[in-house]
């Protein structure tokens, strides 16, 4: 699920707080990075839960209508085209989603009252109406219509991004790339297939964890080090006077030209411009370029990288 990218990112926030809060204990920043990139697999798992929790809710209205003291034709003889969505029922019945849930501690069982108000949401939509009168679908349309509702009901509503924000300070700053996990999960279902889902892995390689891990432990631990070679090639800049987050994306890519000859520097170098361009004011961002093009310029000069690692 994970790339290297998303995953420099989480580093770079790891850092910020690290460094701001004065902390020195390295085991504690790894866990705390460790602990913000699990929460990522987290937001996933109850975006994926709320979308069965829909389909349970909506089940239940049917049955209260069936059960009142005098029910109407409408209520015994209920429009079953929604729970009867065989993406969503795939989803309700998945034993890998389950068990994720139970490892993860997932549960919407505390917040009836948001599931409640998204389902009137999505029952007054267009979409939801229309969908409901269709005579009949093809799986593919069910799957659309399943992407549509996440999409323009689930992702939109108001609530939902408050209790995200109230329960945890790291799931608004994934909330984008986790959704387009969703959608790229729901993509894969297909009629023919009888399987459970597969949910994505948190990392893209097994691997990108040990970076992940490795990029921060470097960058902390050569920090000190790293400041003179910041210092020389700002002349007109006291490095204390330069922001934290510039001088940070600085240090990362300084320890992945020195300390990781398995990255070419090229790569490196394009990470971090984009990193730049995502933290970093316009100024800063053109600031924080020329100070590493001027550094691996000087790296290869004094052979401190090698031609290979271009």
């Amino acid at each position: 699920m994970l790339n290297r990218r998303h995953l420099r990112v989480k580093v770079l926030q790891c850092l910020y707080a690290f460094f701001q809060s004065g902390n020195s204990d390295l085991d504690s920043g790894k866990k705390e990075l460790l602990h913000g990139i699990e929460k990522i697999y987290e937001l996933y798992l109850y975006q994926f839960s709320l979308l069965k929790e829909l389909l349970h809710i909506a089940e239940v209205k049917i049955e209260e209508k069936r059960n009142k003291k005098l029910p109407g034709p409408d209520d015994l003889n209920p429009n079953t085209r929604f729970i009867e969505n065989p993406v969503l029922r795939k989803i309700k019945n998945s034993e890998n989603l389950l068990k994720a849930e139970s490892n993860h501690n997932i549960s919407w069982s505390n917040q009836r009252d948001i599931i409640s108000k998204l389902f009137k949401k999505l029952q007054e939509s267009n979409l939801y109406k229309k969908y409901l009168n269709k005579s009949e679908s093809s799986y593919r349309e069910d799957k659309d219509f399943v992407i549509n509702i996440f999409v323009n009901d689930v992702c939109t509503f108001e609530l939902l991004h408050s209790f995200y924000e109230e329960t945890s300070i790291y799931w608004l700053d994934d909330w984008e790339l986790v959704n387009k996990m969703i959608i790229k999960t729901l993509k894969t279902f297909n009629k023919a297939d009888e399987a459970d889902i597969e949910l994505l892995n948190l990392y893209k390689d097994p691997k990108d964890k040990d970076f992940a891990i490795e990029l921060f432990n470097k960058t902390v631990l050569n920090s000190k080090e790293f400041d003179p070679l910041i210092s020389k090639r700002t002349k007109n800049w006291d490095i204390d006077r330069i922001a934290l987050m510039d001088i940070l994306i600085m240090k990362m890519a300084i320890t992945e030209f020195l300390k990781f000859p398995e990255i070419p520097v090229r790569v490196s170098l394009n990470e971090y411009i984009e990193l730049s361009k995502m933290y970093s004011t316009p100024k800063s961002k053109v600031f924080v370029n020329g100070v590493l093009d001027k550094l691996v310029e000087e790296f290869y000069s004094n052979k401190e990288i090698d031609k290979y690692s271009k």
